[in-house]
């Protein structure tokens, strides 16, 4: 998701107040892929747009709102989809590069196809957004703010039919915060969200794999069956994600996490890590 948005000139990011009054006039695009992906696939996904739509409409923000069709990795369909954003909603404020594939699969099988599909759309897309939106976050001088979507897994510790998947959010963890340091003191912000389970659709996202990155995949099926996982009724709603993404970008968070009590986890691969560092440690003073 790319969010433009029509903020006062004399509204910038010089603290959480003008921000907040910033983002009280925010206008945001949404910016989605829901073609190729099968004629119920498509009917699904497409349901679910025409219910935000309406939900859109319904709140009074019908002139305040912008959807388009958007694959991430189709640069030239990115830019015209930004064109189209600004000329309707004003100067992109806050980027927000959500988009993502649910990818799985054994590490050791994945074929040419299936690192093509993961890293194309959870990194190349994101690399895209970052390549086409930051100059134009940059040229109006208003100041704005990146978000990155990556997820808990970019931490957790190793996990079965993760490994591409874990990649590329460990990935966007890295992009960010090399992002942060190299835009410290130009008035753009940087947060990475970290989500755990939310309500979301990605599930489905295999629906959306184009038949050149299918042939030779031996994730297919592994794909189809993480279709019909049932959503847990514990998951976290979206508009909770939402509400904590919001937050951060108020007050400038690098790290979002939504799951804290996912803390233990992360610890056993930090600990991991610090018990090797302590071994390396007594190895050089032998």
């Amino acid at each position: 998701m790319i969010s433009a948005e029509r903020i006062p000139n004399n509204v910038g990011l010089g603290g959480n107040k003008r921000l907040q009054r910033a983002l009280e006039h925010w206008q945001p695009a949404y910016l989605d892929w829901w073609r190729d992906m099968g004629p119920q696939g498509f009917q699904d996904h497409h349901q679910v747009y025409l219910r935000t739509a309406v939900s859109v409409d319904a709140a009074g923000w019908a002139n305040r709102a912008h959807f388009a069709r958007l694959d991430v990795t189709d640069r030239a369909g990115f830019a015209a989809a930004l064109d189209e954003a600004e000329a309707r909603l004003g100067p992109l404020r806050i980027l927000v590069n959500n988009a993502g594939v649910g990818i799985i699969g054994p590490v050791d099988e994945a074929g040419f196809a299936d690192w093509d599909w993961g890293l194309g759309v959870n990194l190349g897309g994101t690399a895209n957004g970052l390549v086409l939106g930051l100059p134009r976050i940059k040229a109006h001088g208003q100041g704005g703010h990146v978000v990155n979507v990556s997820s808990q897994a970019a931490f957790l510790p190793a996990r079965p039919g993760r490994g591409i998947y874990a990649t590329t959010k460990a990935g966007l963890v890295a992009m960010s915060e090399h992002l942060r340091l190299e835009l410290d003191g130009k008035g753009i912000g940087v947060s990475v969200l970290c989500p755990g389970m939310v309500k979301t659709n990605i599930r489905e996202s295999g629906l959306a794999r184009p038949d050149h990155l299918r042939e030779g995949s031996a994730f297919i099926e592994l794909e189809a069956g993480l279709r019909e996982m049932a959503i847990d009724p514990d998951w976290m709603e979206p508009i909770e994600a939402g509400r904590i993404t919001v937050e951060a970008i108020l007050a400038d968070r690098l790290y979002v996490f939504t799951h804290p009590e996912m803390l233990p986890m992360y610890k056993q691969r930090f600990d991991a890590v610090e018990a090797a560092m302590k071994e390396a440690a007594r190895s050089s003073s032998r």
